[in-house]
Parts: C-alpha cells; structure tokens; sequence
C-alpha cells in the first residue's frame, strides 16, 4: 500500500483537478505532499521502531495511514486533501522501516533471504501496480465516487491488516538494549531540513519554472546534508546514539547497494511517470487504458522479484549488471516503439516486459544482499536508510526526467501525438543511460 499510493494519484489527477478545481502546484502537491513527508520522515520511523518495539509501532503507523485514507477519499477541498496526503506519508515512514526490522529480527540464514527477497518484490511492484489500480478504480466511478476510490481501496485492507498484525506479529521484547536510546533529536532536524530542501524544489519546480527559490534551496540541502553528516559523525565518536550509525555506511557493499537502488528507482520513477504523460496526453488513452499499460511491468516485476533467487547458482553473480543492461535496451525499445505516435505491437509489450525484468534484476537482489548480513542492531538504521534511498530515487527521477520531457516537449512547439512522442524517445535514452550507470557501477568497485 505505501509504493502503491505514490503512484496510485497519477492517473487520477484531471478527475481531482476538475472536481475539485485545482490549480496545477495544488495538484503537484496532492501526488507529491505524500512522498515529502514519506522521504522525510523514513529514519526517524525507523527510530521510533527502535524506541517503541516494532511491533507497536508498526501498528501505530498501519493505524495512521488508514484513517489518512479514509480523510483523503472523503475530503471536500484540495487544502483539506493535500494535508491529509501529508498525514498519509507520515503514517507510512512509521509503518514501513518496521517490516524490515521485523524480518531482520525474527528470520536468519536462508529464511531472511526468502523473506526479504519477498519483500524487495512486493516494494517495487507496488509502484507499477499504482498506476494500473489507479487507472482501473477512476475509470469504474464506483457508485459515482470518481477518483475516492483510489483513496478509500487502503481502508479495508488496512482494516484486515490491523486485526491479523495485532494476532501473529511477535510481541516487542521490553527487555531490548534500544529502548534506553534516546531519539536524536538534532539529527532529525538536519536530515528533515536537508530532505525538505531537496524534494520540495524537486517537485515544485518544474511547476514553478525553476525560480532563484529553488536553486537556492538544493544549495541548501547540500549544505544541510553536509551538516548531518558531521553532526552524526560527532555524536557516534563521543558515544552517543546517531540516528544514522556511521558504521552502518561503512558496511561492505552498502555504499554500492545506495548507488544502484537510486539509480533502479530513478529509472523506474521516471519511465512511470514519462510514460503516464505521453499516453494521456500525447496518445489521448483513457484512465484505464493507461494504468493497464504498465500491467506487463508490473506482473513481471513481481514474479522475478519473487523466483531470481530459485535460478541457477551460475547465474547469480550477474543477475544485478544483467539486469541493468536488459533495463537500458528495453527502456530504450519502448521509445523506439512509440517513436511513430501509436502505441501498439509485440515489440512494444515485448519491451514492457523487459524493463519488468531488468528493474527487477536490478533492484531485489541488490536490497536482499546489502540487508542480509546487517547485524540484528543496525536492522533500524539500514532499513530507514535504504528505505529513504528508494524514495529519494523516485522523487529524483519523476523531477529530472519528468522535466526533461516537459521541456521537449514545450520546445517543439505543439502536443501532437508524433511531438510528444518524440519527447518520449529523448527521455527514454536518457533513462537508458541512466540504467547503464548501475551495470557498470559494480565493475568500478571492484577495480577500486
């Protein structure tokens, strides 16, 4: 539920927009309130885990985020639905830092890599799926309710949810060592400050046409993180409690491990996002027409995140920079197969489905290996962080590429569907590009 309500709005936003009359920075921040306060707030979620015992605060999160939904899918104006967005995001950084805890505290050996492999399948899929589910509960107009649904589907689940965690979830140990940690404070001031900094302008700016502010704020935000980082460093030597341990970056492969999640997820965010853009606009699909689009992604994302680790054992070593180069050459195909302004043909779901498959590759092995050897007392701090890195991947690349194919696009002077297609093609190599980055990132440590 927490990757598929960042996409989930997309498809949604004219419905909103027209029934509410939202100005286009209202709309922008009804898809990107949730994703601020998420990105925000994910390490400090992960924190309180620690603070509180997971268990509880897991169901404190799942509990916020339901009745966020149910506040969004019933609210009256765009104010009242962009602070209840805020207050959804919230909910999820306290909900999700804690299913990672959990796995990395109750599950060794063979049974963590199951489960977190299940995991990492499930987190990316959402994504795609958003756009699909999205799509589908627009176009139906359940009982005249145009674009609620896509808020109100959270409540029963989480509903379900609630009742079944508070049966079978293991009970917090009130005896753990965390619990005499105190909350570092300072250090949540830093990294919001420098997280805030970086989204808003990267969300807003665009909208904005990239005004002093937001220049001035991404300046900020590299200062703010330099900041962060000198104070954690600091506290960790004089024996305190960072809300980042230090030794947690030092870890073997984690440094490796953020540079290709952020670098699979900006891909992902931007191919999601580009894609929506062209086919609503430029090819003048339906709501459901375009969430079904991305249905071969998603189905396929899924079954590799939940099968690569069952494949040959020859194959494992070059399953991440394969599944790089296999994104970069299918991305770059599904703008080739657009190119002419139609959008159909097997090379077309042919390419949607190796972008399925090569982000897949590219992301659940490498969240599964960089987590399965974290020790049992950083599982918080590794789980936020990654966690963090995934969302922040998202937002860079719905606001890098996003941009770029805005600005094509205006630069060509019309929206035709032949014009907008060749935006497509330009961002599409651009996120082939991108891709390559990871298959090669890999070779760079190694000689290093």
């Amino acid at each position: 539920m927490a990757l598929l309500d960042v996409f989930i709005v997309n498809v949604a936003v004219p419905t909103i927009g027209a029934e509410l009359h939202a100005t286009g920075a209202e709309l922008q921040l009804v898809v990107a309130g949730y994703a601020i306060t998420y990105s925000v707030l994910l390490i400090t979620g992960a924190r309180l885990g620690d603070l509180f015992g997971h268990r509880r605060v897991y169901l404190a999160g799942l509990a916020l985020f339901t009745a966020a939904s149910l506040a969004c899918g019933l609210a009256q104006g765009t104010g009242e639905l962009i602070a209840f967005r805020l207050i959804q995001g919230a909910g999820s950084a306290v909900m999700i830092p804690q299913v990672l805890s959990l796995i990395q505290r109750n599950f060794t050996g063979e049974a963590r890599g199951r489960a977190l492999g299940l995991y990492s399948a499930v987190l990316a899929t959402g994504a795609a799926a958003g756009q699909v589910l999205g799509g589908v509960l627009v176009s139906a107009d359940l009982f005249g309710t145009d674009w609620r649904p896509v808020f109100l589907v959270n409540v029963p689940v989480g509903a379900v949810l609630l009742a079944l965690g508070a049966r079978v979830l293991p009970r917090d140990d009130a005896r753990a060592p965390e619990r005499s940690h105190r909350l570092d404070l300072p250090g949540l001031v830093l990294l919001g400050a420098a997280v805030s900094l970086l989204t808003v302008p990267l969300v807003l700016g665009q909208e904005e046409d990239w005004p002093l502010w937001s220049w001035l704020s991404l300046a900020a935000a590299a200062v703010f993180f330099v900041l962060f980082c000198a104070y954690e460093s600091r506290l960790a030597r004089r024996g305190g409690t960072p809300l980042i341990a230090p030794r947690v970056l030092r870890h073997p492969g984690i440094g490796l491990a953020i540079f290709r999640i952020m670098a699979v997820m900006a891909v992902n965010g931007g191919f999601l996002f580009t894609l929506t853009l062209h086919v609503q606009g430029g090819l003048g699909y339906s709501a459901l027409r375009a969430g079904l689009t991305f249905a071969p992604t998603a189905v396929v994302f899924g079954l590799v995140g939940l099968t690569w680790r069952k494949w040959p054992a020859s194959w494992q070593r070059v399953l991440i920079p394969a599944g790089f180069v296999l994104a970069a050459v299918s991305v770059a195909g599904v703008g080739l197969a657009l190119r002419d302004g139609r959008g159909a043909g097997f090379w077309l779901y042919a390419a949607f489905a190796g972008v399925g498959v090569g982000l897949a590759l590219g992301f659940s092995p490498t969240l599964t290996r960089a987590l399965a050897t974290v020790r049992p007392e950083d599982a918080a701090d590794a789980s936020g962080l990654l966690a963090t890195v995934t969302q922040l991947g998202q937002l860079i690349g719905v606001a890098a590429f996003g941009t770029l194919f805005l600005n094509r696009l205006e630069s060509l002077g019309a929206s035709e569907a032949y014009t907008s297609s060749d935006a497509l093609l330009v961002c599409m190599f651009a996120l082939a590009a991108t891709a390559a980055t990871g298959a090669v990132s890999g070779l760079v440590r190694r000689r290093r």
